[in-house]
């Protein structure tokens, strides 16, 4: 048996028998939503301290250090669930399967901005390349949404463009730090120094609002899920890996465009703007500037795409009926259930394209507006697994690892309750709790049908399983052919 992810193309399908490309296109692909998140998390935080830049650096320096703390302990999660599952599986083992909502609704919230956010932001990288497109903001972040519905209608797309998207980008964000280092400054955009509070009180009201980046810090412990041509020591390799190299790569990339930013006084930038054109524009050659510009829409675009993916498959898991073993467990309409020629769940399509077209408008097609709602939900399901976690430990007296586990839940929910004290970032919490509590009573009506805490790693084990269908479809179709 030879270990694959299959793509459709037998071409792509030969590329990732060897084990070393398959991490390859797994790692970067998952890593697509974190990655393309500095597109935005870092002017988030500026803006968050006014405009200090001086702040900045350290405010960044506490958020990849959070960051790091949950890595630390989902480096654990994906130990003892490596069939996927992540937060859910956790919570719902350690306190029983209803449990097990609270992070699935907080996930489902997730998608949703991560979809609205994204194709905010790659109307703001357009925007910030175009700027008398500045008054078509809206139509251009909606023009982009329907144009990654459509994509998802079609079917998946290819993990291993995903990854290529992703390493592209980072290359050339590499590529703009260097050059930025023999850049000469160039003051650009608004620039304050904090007036009236200690640095380390700004710090720490600020960085709840840039923790935005910590999306998708997660997705490894559900996504090894997709592997199931790999044993359970395989996955956990591949999770713990992605998890690592998504922390040094995230975290080198923040650092170094918030140090960037500071030697190049580069600050909150004018409404057509975002903080990353400009230091790209100010850094490097029109022809670098371009071509990070381009760079960063498009895996914005990739981050939309996964999520458009992801949430549907959800629904869709959510909503069978039967199981496979012949066990009931559909708690959603049926029709969210019901897949189209390219095993897309249509249905779900489209409740993720009205509710992400809805948050989109309501924002104005402003990124920087959505991002202040963002972080509430991440964390919340992050709370939920290291909490399950720390459980575990005491179940099982390994004090060493119950210490860790509970410093990083205390650190997730030091910055939830910062989070929640802007009061508006409240409503992503209620969001979140109310899909959960919807979720629970649909799954009370039917009877609390088990299995309910895995049901995020099955949809992504789904979701694979309809690829690898496709890719014998057009294996047999090319095979046709060719005779």
């Amino acid at each position: 048996m030879s270990h694959i992810v299959p793509a459709r193309p037998r071409a792509a399908s030969r590329i990732l028998r060897a084990k070393p490309a398959l991490l390859f296109a797994f790692a970067f692909a998952v890593m697509a939503d974190p990655v393309s998140s500095v597109a935005y998390a870092v002017e988030a935080g500026l803006r968050a301290l006014n405009g200090d830049l001086a702040l900045l650096v350290p405010t960044m320096c506490l958020v990849i250090a959070v960051i790091g703390l949950v890595i630390v302990n989902y480096h654990q999660l994906v130990a003892r669930y490596p069939n996927g599952g992540g937060a859910s599986a956790a919570i719902g083992e350690a306190f029983g399967e209803g449990w097990a909502f609270i992070p699935i609704g907080a996930l489902i919230v997730d998608f949703v901005l991560t979809i609205a956010i994204s194709v905010s932001a790659g109307a703001s990288a357009v925007i910030a390349y175009v700027p008398v497109l500045a008054v078509w903001r809206i139509p251009i972040a909606l023009g982009l949404l329907a144009f990654v519905a459509v994509l998802t209608w079609f079917g998946h797309l290819g993990r291993l463009l995903f990854a290529v998207l992703t390493v592209a980008f980072i290359v050339i964000t590499v590529w703009v730090l260097i050059d930025g280092i023999f850049a000469t400054p160039q003051p650009t955009g608004e620039i304050t120094q904090t007036a009236g509070q200690p640095p380390i009180v700004a710090i720490v009201l600020a960085f709840p609002v840039a923790m935005a980046l910590a999306t998708g810090a997660e997705a490894p412990s559900s996504a090894i899920a997709q592997l199931g041509q790999l044993d359970d020591r395989d996955r956990r390799r591949f999770g713990r890996t992605t998890l690592w190299l998504t922390l040094g790569i995230v975290g080198a990339i923040t650092i170094g465009l918030a140090l960037t930013a500071t030697r190049l006084q580069i600050g909150i930038p004018a409404p057509e703007d975002t903080q990353i054109a400009n230091l790209a524009r100010v850094a490097s050659s029109p022809a670098v500037y371009a071509a990070f510009q381009l760079a960063t829409a498009l895996l914005l675009l990739s981050a939309a795409s996964s999520s458009f993916q992801a949430g549907p498959g959800l629904l869709k898991a959510l909503a069978r009926s039967i199981r496979h073993d012949g066990r009931a467990t559909g708690i959603l309409p049926r029709p969210l259930g019901r897949v189209n020629t390219h095993h897309t769940p249509y249905w779900g399509v489209v409740v993720f394209f009205l509710l992400a077209s809805t948050m989109t408008v309501v924002a104005g097609g402003n990124d920087q507006e959505l991002v202040l709602f963002y972080a509430v939900s991440v964390f919340l399901s992050f709370l939920a697994g290291l909490t399950a976690m720390a459980v575990f430990a005491a179940r099982e007296h390994r004090p060493g690892v119950l210490i860790l586990n509970v410093i990083g839940a205390i650190a997730v929910a030091f910055t939830l309750v910062m989070d929640l004290a802007r009061i508006d970032p409240i409503a992503s919490l209620i969001a979140a709790l109310g899909i959960a509590g919807i979720l629970y009573l649909s799954w009370v009506r039917a009877g609390r049908p088990a299995g309910i805490r895995n049901v995020a790693a099955e949809a992504e084990a789904e979701a694979e399983a309809e690829v690898d269908a496709d890719t014998v479809a057009d294996a047999h179709t090319d095979a046709g052919n060719d005779s």
